[in-house]
């Protein structure tokens, strides 16, 4: 095999055009293979990987630099740096990262997870390059759909502006995560699909390649005049206005053409914009029909593309069928995200009443506003991100929801450990965060059923914004109830009693802390288990009395030790005068590796029995 005498791109270097495309070949069966067993980013990876191999034999990394946005499509790239035999690691606890990473590699130029920085850091480098006074290459690989982030556009203005040495890679598959939608999107397609533009730059590339070596005000004449008939035909010439010289389409899985574009790229000076078309899933019958499901996915069937049986819905799934009981019963109930339909579970409100779902694409500032704006005039929005990319928000949530008290609703799906996807993506700091906006409520289900409940309060609460956030992953299996139910603001539950040791949980941790009491009365310990239910406000006559009948008082919760429920605990106990010994459990002040999130909970000592060893020790105090 080819494949196995790439231990650099140096060695691509070597190879024919036949032989490369040989090594396509196999790079997607081996991607294809080892993400079986592993799970992982399959389609985006295999819609880049002419792409990639095209980038690696013109330019030269590591002092080529290349920023990977989001860098979900980097499989290849870490396989042609050394990281082959590594592999069948790859988001696995211990192994390497799903994600470039610059402490795993020289070669990745730039740590990546979220969408739309890969032009913004392209910048810096390149800005750093000329003031080192270097000479080398800088591009980022930008999908289509993290164009649609602001953050994208406010690089491509300033790149556009300075006029630095860069190029951007637009690798346009027509999808983010599910397909894309907005303006962005339909330049993009009016774009590529455009006959006369297209006829025009053929008819053009081929009369400058007659030309005599020696013609160059012939072909500046040639190029004005392209550029003069593409802004008639093109709408907007978007890039070009950005300042950026417009390169494409180019065919994406055309690993000729593009080795022949990139190498006169390599050439140009200023920002260049390289178009190129790719098709997500590519070479994989399965995931090219259904991209949104191999977009990321666990471990399947490579024979059948069967993903396996799940032995409960998920959270995910639970949050958007309710949605949509909420939106039947309630017509003033709109659902939003950013680019997640899928992720978050709103494509069922989508499917079932589609002109009350707005997906804004990747713009998670955008998204909250746009919702404060459908609160001022009654309408009642439920914005649902993932917890890891709410983060981008939080100025809009603080500036636009909270101090005008609008009543919207924040769902924030993946909120505590992720698992695989690692440190980028784990929702560790919700909690934290939003604990410290001024008049919004925040919540966390111990169970599927208590989601449903929070939605339904979520919904009809109308003194300012409420948020609540779950995990990733299936549920816990419960029968469902019949209604859904209202439940009252900051008010928790205990779920059992004992005389030892107060157990106060949040949200998934509730199951943690019931399976701990169960593990601590073989050992005669008994403990009181609270759902405490709310983060802010919290239930202080409950949690007071908890500390003035127990020894030893522990909080549990999947989420940052600073500044999240347990600091909320130990603020309102600190006020108080008492001798208990009272300690936090939540994740560590440090970024949490990657692994499943059983491991990760081993990993940290949260597991139930490192939780009862410490409950030991607490109670030989």
């Amino acid at each position: 095999m080819i494949l196995e005498t790439i231990q650099s791109p140096d060695d691509l270097k070597k190879l024919s055009l036949a032989d490369m495309n040989t090594l396509v070949d196999e790079l997607r069966e081996f991607v294809i293979s080892t993400v079986c067993k592993t799970g992982g980013h399959l389609a985006p990876n295999l819609g880049a990987v002419e792409l990639t191999v095209a980038l690696h034999y013109i330019f030269s990394t590591p002092e080529d630099k290349i920023v990977w946005d989001v860098g979900h499509q980097a499989y290849i790239h870490k396989i042609l740096t050394g990281r082959r035999d590594q592999f069948i690691t790859n988001r696995q606890y211990g192994g390497i990262s799903g994600f470039p990473k610059r402490s795993e590699s020289p070669h990745d130029a730039f740590g990546v997870g979220h969408s739309s920085t890969s032009i913004s850091a392209a910048l810096g480098l390149a800005t750093a390059r000329d003031l080192n006074g270097e000479d080398n290459h800088v591009l980022a690989v930008i999908g289509d759909g993290a164009l649609t982030g602001g953050m994208a556009f406010e690089a491509l203005n300033h790149a556009g502006g300075v006029k630095r040495d860069m190029t951007v890679v637009l690798n346009d598959n027509r999808m983010s995560i599910s397909p894309n939608v907005g303006a962005v999107s339909r330049y993009l397609t009016n774009l590529i699909t455009n006959p006369v533009y297209n006829k025009i730059k053929t008819d053009i590339w081929e009369m400058t390649g007659r030309l005599p070596r020696g013609s160059r005000r012939i072909r500046h004449l040639v190029q004005r005049i392209e550029a003069s008939l593409k802004s008639l035909v093109v709408p907007g010439s978007l890039f070009e206005h950005f300042g950026f010289r417009y390169i494409g389409p180019v065919n994406g899985h055309d690993l000729g053409q593009l080795i022949r574009v990139f190498s006169e790229v390599k050439k140009m000076n200023g920002p260049i914009l390289v178009h190129v078309l790719t098709t997500k899933g590519k070479g994989y019958k399965f995931a090219e029909e259904n991209a949104t499901k191999f977009h990321g996915l666990g471990s399947f069937c490579k024979e059948t593309g069967d993903t396996g049986i799940k032995k409960a819905p998920s959270y995910t799934e639970v949050f958007g069928k309710a949605l949509v009981e909420e939106a039947r019963a309630n017509e003033k109930v709109v659902g939003i995200t950013a680019a997640m339909a899928h992720g978050t579970g709103v494509i069922h409100l989508a499917k079932a009443l589609p002109d009350r779902f707005f997906d804004v694409g990747i713009a998670e500032q955008h998204a909250v506003t746009f919702a404060c704006g459908l609160a001022a005039q009654g309408i009642k929005p439920v914005v649902a991100i993932y917890s890891t990319f709410m983060q981008r928000a939080l100025d809009q949530v603080i500036h636009d929801a909270a101090l005008q008290k609008l009543p919207v609703v924040f769902v924030m799906d993946r909120g505590g450990l992720v698992g695989a996807d690692g440190p980028t993506h784990h929702g560790s700091f919700d909690l934290s965060f939003l604990r410290s906006v001024p008049d919004l409520v925040l919540m966390a289900p111990k169970d599927e059923n208590e989601l449903r409940d929070m939605l339904k309060t979520a919904i009809n609460y109308e003194d300012g914004p409420i948020a609540f956030r779950y995990p990733r992953g299936e549920s816990l299996g419960m029968t469902s109830k019949p209604v859904a139910e209202i439940l009252p603001i900051g008010k928790g539950e205990i779920l059992e009693h004992g005389e030892d040791i107060a157990i106060l949980a949040i949200g998934e941790m509730v199951s943690h802390g019931l399976t701990l009491r169960e593990a601590l009365l073989p050992l005669n310990i008994s403990s009181t288990v609270i759902n405490a239910r709310f983060v802010k406000p919290l239930d202080e006559d409950m949690i007071l009395k908890a500390v003035s009948g127990h020894k030893v008082v522990i909080t549990l919760e999947n989420n940052a030790i600073i500044g999240g429920f347990g600091s909320a605990v130990a603020e309102l106990i600190a006020e108080q005068k008492n001798t208990i010994i009272f300690k936090r459990f939540g994740l560590p002040d440090n970024f949490v590796i990657h692994g499943t999130q059983t491991q990760l909970l081993e990993h940290l000592h949260l597991d139930v029995n490192a939780l009862v060893g410490a409950v030991r020790v607490l109670l030989e105090q």
